[in-house]
């Protein structure tokens, strides 16, 4: 395989969780019957642009469906993070009734549902029909495509380009990221902006993050990998922000390289260093971090087999699709794991993919009382903690496994 964005051999090693299938192709009762189909899930490096990338196997049409089961409103926690950063760029851009902002890969709305509520034109794109159509029953216009050149090119050609392009947690699923990148550059007005937020690859491997690896995600950003490809497909980055979310994110803001107005800030020096000084641009970074992707996936297992065998009632909470890797890499299934919840009407009543644990609604968690609760998305651990703090009355107590296993 070569690089994605400068066609290099891949030569380093990076991290290898087996096989799986697509994080959020759960399955329903009759399908259980039936096999499913796994890919390899490897990721290497590139030494040349530093892009940390998955191996490729299938399309994006396979992991994102049209009954895609990910609805980003579902979680308080990235309502109050999106409502925060739309009430920072009105401001910041003095966004009005005469802006016009997009955002790709709106999902159901979450985040545009605040620049409508300003009464600003805006417009979603969102490949995914089952969370476009919550989002235009918000009343939001939505265009339910894959966001390219081709997009691009026609959305310019009906006179819609952009004061603001926000792109949250979608960088890191574009297989073809030149194609994408240069679609930003030209339905971007001649001074416009656009935001890209995803966790930082410095973190996922300072915290052993790994199960934020999985088949959607076909790229792990470092500042460094990506201010040379915003370069190369007409971008600049002129700001940045660290952000807590996901563990760790990052927030870049980039302009048109050859129109933009915004002076470069110290902060994208500032970090450019940080990384560099930890290495990210020379091979020794990436080694040795299958190793300890390996020691917390013993770590869980024991301790499940452990509480098995004292008969303890373990269910988990959060369907996400981390989680989903963690459950499949360490062979992890209903035995172990009797069920897990989620909030989201979409994924309950089916099974997880691969493991095939069962998820349902929180009323089980009253009814079974459950000696402990696995936070799959731990970082999401202080306001689903908060949330079930009720299975302290029958001694209930909490596990995460990232970025060290923990009871609490």
């Amino acid at each position: 395989m070569k690089c994605r964005h400068c066609n290099s051999s891949l030569d380093i090693k990076f991290a290898d969780l087996g096989t799986s299938p697509p994080s959020n192709s759960f399955l329903k009762k009759n399908q259980l019957q039936e096999p499913e189909l796994h890919y390899p899930l490897r990721v290497r490096v590139c030494s040349n642009c530093w892009l940390v990338q998955t191996e490729d196997y299938a399309k994006r049409e396979e992991f994102f469906s049209p009954d895609y089961v990910y609805f980003s409103s579902y979680s308080k926690t990235w309502l109050v993070h999106s409502e925060e950063y739309v009430k920072k760029m009105v401001s910041q851009l003095k966004l009005g009734p005469r802006s016009f902002v997009v955002e790709v890969a709106s999902n159901d709305g979450y985040l545009l549902q605040f620049v409508h509520g300003r009464g600003i034109p805006c417009l979603g794109i969102e490949p995914t029909r089952s969370t476009a159509l919550m989002s235009t029953q918000k009343g939001i216009p939505t265009f339910c495509e894959f966001f390219g050149m081709d997009l691009a090119l026609n959305l310019v050609k009906q006179n819609k380009q952009a004061d603001l392009i926000v792109a949250n947690n979608v960088l890191a699923h574009v297989p073809d990221m030149n194609d994408f990148l240069s679609g930003f550059a030209l339905l971007l007005k001649k001074n416009g902006v656009a935001t890209f937020e995803f966790p930082h690859l410095l973190r996922l491997v300072e915290k052993a993050q790994f199960d934020t690896i999985y088949h959607e995600h076909y790229s792990y950003l470092s500042l460094i990998s990506l201010q040379n490809i915003f370069e190369t497909n007409g971008l600049e980055v002129f700001d940045v922000e660290e952000l807590v979310t996901h563990g760790g994110s990052l927030r870049v803001f980039a302009q048109r390289k050859e129109t933009g107005k915004h002076s470069v800030t110290k902060a994208v020096d500032r970090l450019l260093n940080t990384e560099k000084q930890a290495g990210m641009d020379k091979e020794g970074f990436y080694m040795g971090f299958q190793g300890r992707i390996d020691s917390l996936k013993d770590s869980l297992l024991m301790l499940l087999l452990e509480k098995k065998t004292e008969n303890k009632k373990v269910v988990g909470y959060g369907a996400a699709a981390k989680g989903n890797t963690f459950l499949n890499y360490a062979g992890i299934r209903s035995d172990l794991i009797l069920l897990v919840v989620d909030k989201s009407p979409q994924k309950q009543n089916k099974f997880l993919p691969g493991s095939r644990i069962p998820v349902r609604d929180e009323s089980v968690i009253q009814e079974l009382k459950p000696d402990y609760v696995i936070i799959l998305p731990w970082n999401l651990k202080q306001e689903i903690s908060e949330q079930l703090s009720y299975i302290r009355d029958w001694g209930g107590k909490f596990i995460v496994a990232i970025p060290e296993l923990e009871i609490f």
